[in-house]
């Protein structure tokens, strides 16, 4: 009873402090549901001296106008940006396909289901026999947080992340394999615990009961990617949306790139970001590759190793910014939760905790 009890205790405040930024960002936007999104001129009027506006924009024409013709006049990366159908697609049948509503439901869905995925992540937890304050972790990272507020896809796709591991450790991988494959209809860095749990279960000769189903959900993901490149020209996966620059062969060689402009900004970064994700990367590298020396290859091993090793070779375009530094970092934490939890590792779970400090960042967004 009291392990449940905590479990809702840790679901709450990650509720509370998701709508309480939601709420600082509409009072931002004099309550226009619509500031949210922060649509930029650039965009919205066609004005190519305009306003930049940001990410959450783009969710806001897909799911007021889904039509790949008359929406993507809208986006910088069409093929990039409508990959991520899900989340707006949602908040558009959520809406009722009511324009006016539509700002509305990609906020609450938001909402939703980030207190889901942190309910799903401590439930996890709880069933491990850990702490389940540790699931604050995850429900007050500040990438999550951020982009509850700022119409993102990140609350979606981690949730139903969070929901398939919590799936398959109750034996129910069918069910994991299909939240996974959704998963990757809202944000395509889902594929990295998608390959975790497909390596894992291949190693494990969990033919009939998740690889056929995690195989079929790739192969759908994959004939999506055709789709899209027949639509726009090409696929959707790539490094970022305009501007974006490539992802780098030397690890942390986009972090390194910040140098080269400014040695101060690198010096800034490596005080904010170097304890915060650099180096829990780093550890989980060698933290993985040590359990696979020793054979132990289960599936929070594996999902540790690949997302470490992607933020370790995140392009420069993605270090420069801090919010969308910290937004990619999202599966990195979901990572080492789910790796620390399995092997009882106190320490870095107490270290975990200290990530709640990066709310600090949102002052200023």
């Amino acid at each position: 009873m009291a392990s449940r009890l905590n479990v809702r205790i840790v679901v709450l405040i990650a509720l509370l402090v998701s709508l309480g930024f939601g709420l600082y960002r509409l009072w931002q936007a004099d309550w226009d549901p619509v500031g949210l999104a922060q649509l930029g001129t650039r965009f919205s009027e066609g004005d190519p001296e305009g306003t930049e506006g940001y990410d959450g924009q783009f969710a806001y024409y897909i799911a007021v106008s889904p039509d790949p013709d008359d929406v993507s006049q809208h986006l910088d990366v069409p093929a990039y940006r409508y990959q991520r159908i899900l989340y707006p697609i949602t908040a558009r049948a959520l809406a009722i396909g009511n324009e006016a509503l539509v700002p509305w439901t990609l906020f609450l869905l938001n909402l939703a289901v980030h207190a889901l995925g942190t309910w799903a992540v401590t439930e996890w937890l709880a069933n491990r026999g850990s702490p389940e304050y540790y699931g604050l972790a995850y429900g007050l990272w500040v990438g999550l947080i951020a982009s509850v507020g700022l119409d993102l896809n990140e609350p979606l796709s981690y949730a139903l992340v969070a929901g398939a591991w919590l799936a398959r450790s109750t034996e129910r991988r069918w069910l994991g394999a299909i939240l996974l494959t959704l998963s990757l209809f809202a944000k395509e860095t889902a594929l990295l615990f998608w390959a975790a749990a497909l390596l894992t279960d291949i190693l494990q000769k969990r033919w009939r009961e998740s690889v056929i189903w995690l195989s079929i959900g790739g192969g759908v993901f994959l004939v999506w990617q055709a789709w899209l490149w027949i639509t726009f020209g090409r696929p959707g996966l790539g490094a970022g949306g305009a501007m974006a620059t490539p992802f780098e062969w030397i690890p942390f060689m986009g972090l390194a790139r910040i140098g080269f402009v400014s040695l101060g900004a690198l010096a800034l970064y490596l005080v904010v970001f170097g304890p915060t994700i650099v180096l829990p990367a780093i550890w989980g590298i060698v933290s993985s590759l040590r359990d696979f020396l020793r054979r132990v290859c289960d599936s929070e091993a594996w999902a540790l190793l690949i997302n470490a090793a992607a933020v370790a070779f995140l392009p420069f375009s993605t270090f420069r910014e801090p919010l969308g530094l910290v937004r990619v970092a999202s599966g990195l934490v979901l990572a080492i939760i789910y790796y620390t939890a399995r092997r009882e590792r106190r320490r870095a779970q107490n270290y975990s905790l200290f990530w709640i400090v990066l709310l600090a960042l949102l002052i200023r967004s």
